[in-house]
C-alpha cells in the first residue's frame, strides 16, 4: 500500500484535530486557527452501531482517523479521555477506541493531547460539569456558526480542539502528551511488551 502524503498551503497558523472517541458514534471536529480567530473546517460523525463486533468498529476508528490526519493535515490532535464509569466492559472498549484513534495519530507522528471531560467543558463553557447542549451551544457562539450539527458527539470533538486551543498546549504541561510513538513508550513503559 502506497500513502500519499499532501502538503497543506499555509493560510492558518494551525490546525487542530479533536476527536471524542466512542463505539457507536465518535465525533470529531477540525479547526482553524489565524491569529486569534478559529473557524471550523469540518464536523462530524464516524457511525458504528451497525458494525458487528468491536473489532471491526476499531479498525474502522483506525481507518477514519487516519483519513482525517491525511485530509485535514492537522498540527496537533486533541482527544477526549474516557469518562471513568462503573461499567468495566463499556469502559475497556471506549479505552480501545481512544487507543485505536490515538494509534492512527501517531502513526502520522502528530502530538496528541489528551483531556478530560470536565476540563473540556470547563474550557468552553468555564463549568466543568455543563451538559452537551450548553457546550454546543457554547460552541456556536465562539466558532461563529449557525446551525448545530445533528449529532452533539461532533461538537463534543470541537470541544476537545478548541480546549487544546485554549490551553495553548503544543506538547507537554498537564495531561498526557505524545509526540510519536517514542514518546508513547517513554511515557508508558508498563503498556508496552
Amino acid at each position: 500500500m502506497v500513502f500519499v502524503i499532501k502538503k497543506r498551503v499555509n493560510t492558518t497558523d494551525k490546525i487542530i484535530l479533536g476527536l471524542d472517541p466512542g463505539t457507536t458514534v465518535m465525533g470529531y471536529g477540525v479547526i482553524a486557527v489565524k491569529g486569534k480567530k478559529l473557524s471550523v473546517l469540518s464536523t462530524g460523525v464516524i457511525h458504528l452501531h451497525k458494525l458487528e463486533n468491536h473489532e471491526l468498529k476499531l479498525k474502522r476508528i483506525f481507518e477514519k482517523v487516519r483519513f482525517l490526519v491525511d485530509e485535514y493535515l492537522p498540527d496537533e490532535v486533541a482527544i477526549e479521555a474516557p469518562f471513568f464509569g462503573k461499567n468495566v466492559q463499556s469502559m475497556l472498549k471506549l479505552g480501545r477506541a481512544q487507543g485505536v484513534a490515538m494509534a492512527a495519530v501517531l502513526m502520522r507522528d502528530l502530538p496528541i493531547q489528551e483531556y478530560a471531560p470536565r476540563k473540556i467543558k470547563q474550557a468552553v463553557t468555564g463549568n466543568g460539569n455543563a451538559s452537551k447542549e450548553q457546550v454546543a451551544a457554547m460552541l456556536k457562539t465562539i466558532l461563529n456558526f449557525t446551525e448545530l450539527p445533528k449529532y452533539l458527539d461532533a461538537t463534543d470533538g470541537l470541544a476537545a480542539a478548541v480546549c487544546h486551543y485554549y490551553q495553548g498546549q503544543s506538547i507537554g504541561g498537564s495531561g498526557k502528551s505524545y509526540s510519536g510513538w517514542e514518546s508513547f513508550v517513554k511515557n508508558n513503559p508498563k503498556r508496552v511488551k
